[in-house]
């Protein structure tokens, strides 16, 4: 990856919306070069894909909740069962497995705190794979970044297009 390469997904990750000619005319580059080093970018899988972002609140989401989550039992199949549990569950919009005081972290977004209690109770305190749960409800969000620039060690300073 060279600069061009960064400096194409730094324009992307900004607004995925914008055309290689847009993108060229912000990086000094031909909307063809773009879009050859685009593709190149997503068949190696460093561009996984576009999507847009939606305001919880406007669509009625009002509660974002982190979830902690310690199995009962640390086995193989107590984690695929819990694993398989979390893949189809809406509510859940992010997941990771983590080193500290719980097995995962898990973020949860409900319609309100009635909505929310109801899922903890009736989907993940039913999952027999969990052993303890903590809850803490989101009361701000304070930053939240979209924009993953990677290691790039030859850069020292932010992309800026």
């Amino acid at each position: 990856m060279d600069k061009f390469d960064w400096k194409i997904i730094s324009a992307l990750q900004k607004n995925g919306r914008l055309t290689n000619q847009e993108i060229g005319d912000l990086i000094g580059l031909s909307a063809s070069q773009c879009s050859r080093r685009r593709q190149i970018l997503e068949q190696k899988g460093i561009i996984l894909g576009y999507t847009a972002r939606i305001d919880q609140q406007a669509v009625g989401l009002e509660v974002t909740a982190m979830v902690h989550i310690n199995l009962r039992i640390h086995e193989a199949k107590s984690q695929i069962t819990f694993l398989e549990m979390i893949e189809h569950e809406e509510k859940i919009h992010d997941s990771f497995s983590i080193s500290g005081d719980a097995d995962y972290i898990l973020k949860v977004v409900a319609e309100n705190l009635e909505d929310l209690s109801n899922f903890v109770t009736e989907r993940l305190l039913t999952c027999e794979a969990i052993g303890h749960i903590k809850t803490y409800i989101v009361l701000k969000k304070v930053k939240e970044q979209n924009q993953y620039l990677g290691k790039n060690k030859r850069q020292t300073s932010p992309l800026v297009v």
